[in-house]
């Protein structure tokens, strides 16, 4: 303590030069107050070298590659979920137009009029709009349902960034099956994120394939939704359910079983193969149509 308003000569915090102190920092050897000090396996540090060990260090990452998320395992899903919510407020209850613009609509009824997917290029969005638009509530219902089911585990595995890349090409891929397939005079509506989920379902038998978990759940899953899918497809768009499964099981292949040493080689080139083969999907899909 100082005496007689001179200082005890020790030195001052280099955070808080107004504080004398007698501990310096076990990294950088700064002087640092009782405020600053932050208990190490031996002695002290100051916040700065904590902070700047923290950088440094290597994130951690899942087994399959993706950077281990903090916090929240069920982020992404929840946001997806939240979107689709969103866009279903919109199109069903705010304006039904909304319906049309965004959804995956490849011919208009008057001969020889193209619109939507058959216009062109410009209006190949609606390949990733599409599947946010549902419609009605049951429609909305199951799907959500099943992405929160299916989400959250592949989430977690993948890591964020995968996750969205699965979800995402899945549905486009799906959607361009969808297209190849019925493009032609009939005027063709479809929405929902079936594919994307179909594309979920068909990463989760990977995965249980990967980790050696019993399959008999998920193929018992797979083959109820798949009956349904063709018990009703006067209703469902089988093709885009058909078309995210397989993209979803090949994509999540590509990711599950690379090499760890062309680990990010291999998931790369397998989604890029998996995107172009929607885009070929498209072109075909706009050669057979007339004019």
């Amino acid at each position: 303590m100082p005496v007689d308003g001179q200082g005890s000569g020790l030195p001052r915090c280099h955070r808080h030069p107004e504080r004398e102190t007698g501990v310096s920092c076990a990294r950088c050897g700064r002087p640092v107050c009782p405020e600053c000090m932050v208990s190490a396996s031996v002695g002290f540090q100051c916040p700065d070298c904590v902070r700047g060990a923290a950088e440094q260090a290597p994130r951690q990452r899942t087994s399959f590659g993706g950077v281990l998320a903090l916090g929240d395992g069920a982020l992404v899903t929840k946001v997806l979920i939240g979107l689709n919510l969103l866009v279903f407020l919109l199109t069903e209850y705010v304006s039904r137009d909304w319906q049309v613009k965004l959804g995956l609509v490849s011919w208009a009824p008057l001969p020889g009029l193209r619109y939507g997917m058959a216009e062109g290029p410009q209006e190949w969005y609606r390949l990733v709009t599409a599947m946010f638009v549902h419609g009605g509530l049951l429609h909305i219902a199951t799907n959500m349902f099943s992405l929160w089911v299916l989400g959250p585990q592949l989430e977690r595995v993948l890591g964020r960034v995968r996750f969205v890349v699965l979800y995402l090409v899945s549905g486009i891929v799906g959607n361009a099956l969808s297209f190849m397939l019925t493009a032609g005079p009939n005027q063709l509506f479809t929405v929902g994120a079936s594919g994307a989920i179909f594309g979920l379902l068909g990463a989760t038998a990977v995965l249980f394939r990967v980790r050696r978990v019993p399959m008999q759940p998920v193929i018992a899953l797979l083959v109820v939704n798949l009956v349904i899918t063709f018990s009703l497809k006067s209703m469902i768009d089988w093709r885009a359910h058909i078309g995210g499964l397989v993209a979803g099981a090949v994509i999540a292949a590509g990711m599950m079983y690379a090499p760890r040493a062309h680990r990010n080689l291999v998931q790369g080139l397998t989604t890029v193969a998996v995107l172009a083969v929607g885009l070929a999907l498209v072109l075909l899909g706009m050669a057979r149509l007339p004019g």
